[in-house]
């Protein structure tokens, strides 16, 4: 509850954030699967396991609640890519098949071995052998290979928090709020790279932001990866995809600024309603 606009961002901004039981989790959840990599890759196998690490939102700390996946690469020594040149589905199948042969709480997603829980998130593992250059290669989902560097990702996303006030991280949080409402079209890590194109300076006021961020939006959609590797990180979404997502930003920028100008003339049950409706129920209500 809050009863001013203010308030109610500045709540909804830390609610988004993981719980120290939620962060627990995550990372027990990168633990005990690498603990099974170690097992079942030896050093005495053809394939051998090197390290995993925490991947995407989680790793970026992008990540909000609640935490439906988390996502972590395992890296296997290179010495075993040769045996996979022409067959990353027989890489993955491996790697699947030796963590949870006759387990029907895994399965693959093309590029990672997706594994279920009774409760809690659900981890994806995404295996891979390193790359010259930097970076890591990794399966493409049709038994080729693509590149890929989470760690350029990091360090790009955090060089772009720091010049923009350390206000990027939050209003990724926000938006990706939004995008799980109302469409969930955008994936993680695209919103981040929209929201690094879209503002060349950024202060603390998130709802002229959200605003902002609503009305130019639509001409950022098409960035590329920053690492150089994917292009154009919308060239998955199909034309009737991109107008339901232009659709979606024109919605909430009407709603955002109609929000803006209730919080102007004093009537925050107002603002706050509106508000609700772009960022959903968990976003404080009025009182």
């Amino acid at each position: 509850m809050a009863t001013t606009t203010a308030a109610a961002f500045t709540g909804f901004v830390e609610k988004l954030k993981p719980t120290e039981a939620q962060w627990a989790t995550i990372h027990d959840r990168r633990t005990s699967n690498h603990n099974k990599l170690v097992q079942a890759f030896p050093a005495s196998e053809t394939l051998t396991f090197d390290y995993s690490s925490l991947i995407g939102s989680a790793d970026r700390g992008t990540i909000i609640r609640p935490v439906d996946d988390v996502d972590a690469v395992a890296v296997f020594d290179p010495a075993g890519y040769e045996q996979y040149r022409y067959d990353s589905k027989k890489f993955i199948y491996r790697v699947r098949d030796a963590l949870f042969a006759g387990a029907s709480i895994a399965g693959t997603r093309g590029q990672a071995v997706r594994i279920f829980y009774a409760s809690g998130p659900k981890a994806d593992i995404t295996p891979g052998f390193p790359r010259k250059g930097g970076g890591f290669l990794i399966p493409k989902g049709d038994g080729t290979w693509q590149a890929t560097d989470p760690d350029f990702h990091d360090s790009y996303i955090a060089d772009k928090h720091a010049a923009l006030g350390y206000h990027l991280k939050p209003m990724a949080r926000l938006i990706k709020a939004w995008n799980r409402e109302h469409s969930e079209w955008l994936s993680s890590f695209h919103i981040e790279c929209i929201l690094a194109a879209t503002f060349s300076s950024l202060g603390a006021n998130y709802r002229e932001a959200s605003w902002k961020f609503f009305d130019w939006a639509p001409s950022n959609l098409h960035v590329t990866d920053p690492a150089g590797h994917s292009g154009d990180l919308a060239a998955k979404l199909t034309t009737t995809q991109i107008q339901a997502i232009k659709t979606a930003l024109a919605s909430a920028r009407d709603r955002a600024r109609k929000a803006l100008d209730a919080e102007v003339n004093g009537d925050h049950q107002e603002a706050i309603r509106l508000w609700r409706i772009i960022f959903g129920s968990d976003f404080p209500a009025y009182g």
